[in-house]
């Protein structure tokens, strides 16, 4: 079972320190049970857009490869002829008010998942802090058919009209507990009331079920935009550099390409500054996408991007793009 290097040790058992914890986990169910509750009961009402929305999130903390779900989905719907935006909160962002991210964009001010996104979409993008605000915005600025929002499965004063949750399959909802007890922001009893769940089978050789799995397409010279395949590198001893929610599952990949992987773990989200990727040898030095839009300081020309899409099972696209072209038929 494996998590991301933050994720404490007591998430992944039902052991002392969690059943210690419970009490403060009731707590926070309670307070997520009640802010769902009263825009259920149309005590507050959430703000609807004039597209449909789309919320692509999880009930966990840390990574369940939502967003490379969601990039894929928006190049699917751009496949099928739909004008696609996309709205996030921006993690690590100091913006509080809604702000359109642009290609150019620091990934400081406008956060890496963001830039990410919109480097491989081209989608527009609109960031706040209140996600309904950066729906107005997008809407006001963009001429879409639909929103997809990057997480926001607990942001219910933001309408949606489908919910997609993410599910890392390899460990699924850890101890099964909420903060801080376990790794939930919400009751696995959440994920019933979803229209889609969708598992990250990456790590597993099982792959049945709805799900998809990440597939490397390519790696890309960080400064220099030269492409090469991963298999040339079989082999070869390489540098893996990752600063996302599960670095262990990208460090897994890579070895199951055939690569000797030193691995250099840090934080989700961490601000790079370029010298994580300098080393005293000249091996290659291997990063996610996400990690690049934040790694342009560093001195090392052997750099390379892994590029990788997530591949819906067939019977689980079929599903979802049926969901969807109810939505943007009606």
């Amino acid at each position: 079972m494996k998590s991301s290097l933050k994720a404490p040790a007591h998430w992944f058992s039902q052991n002392i320190l969690a059943w210690c914890l419970l009490p403060l986990s009731l707590l926070y169910c309670a307070i997520s049970a009640s802010r769902r509750t009263v825009y259920a009961c149309g005590l507050l009402s959430p703000r609807r857009g004039r597209k449909p929305l789309i919320v692509v999130g999880n009930i966990a903390v840390g990574g369940t490869g939502k967003s490379p779900l969601l990039i894929a989905l928006c190049e699917r719907l751009q496949r099928e002829g739909l004008r696609v935006g996309v709205v996030s909160r921006g993690y690590g962002s100091d913006i509080v008010g809604p702000c359109i991210v642009s290609e150019g964009d620091d990934a400081s001010a406008v956060g890496d998942e963001p830039l990410m996104i919109i480097r491989r979409t081209r989608c527009p993008f609109v960031i706040a802090a209140a996600r309904a605000d950066a729906v107005a915005m997008l809407e006001e600025h963009a001429d879409i058919d639909i929103v997809l929002s990057d997480d926001g499965l607990q942001h219910y004063a933001m309408h949606r009209d489908l919910e997609i949750a993410v599910v890392d399959a390899s460990w699924m909802h850890g101890n099964g507990f909420c903060l801080p007890s376990g790794p939930l922001r919400e009751p696995v009893s959440r994920l019933a009331s979803v229209d889609h769940v969708i598992l990250n089978n990456t790590a597993l050789e099982d792959r049945s079920g709805p799900g998809f799995r990440l597939e490397i397409v390519t790696c890309r010279n960080l400064f220099t935009g030269e492409t090469r395949e991963l298999e040339d590198l079989a082999g070869r001893e390489v540098h893996a550099v990752a600063g996302i929610g599960s670095p262990s599952r990208f460090f897994d990949q890579l070895q199951t390409s055939g690569l000797r992987v030193i691995p250099h773990p840090y934080e989700d989200h961490h601000a790079f500054d370029g010298t994580e990727l300098e080393f005293e040898d000249d091996l290659p030095v291997l990063i996610t996408e996400k990690d690049a839009v934040k790694c342009q300081g560093s001195d090392n020309l052997n750099v390379w991007v892994v590029v990788v899409d997530a591949v819906l099972d067939e019977h689980t696209e079929q599903d979802l793009m049926a969901s969807i072209k109810r939505l943007t038929d009606g």
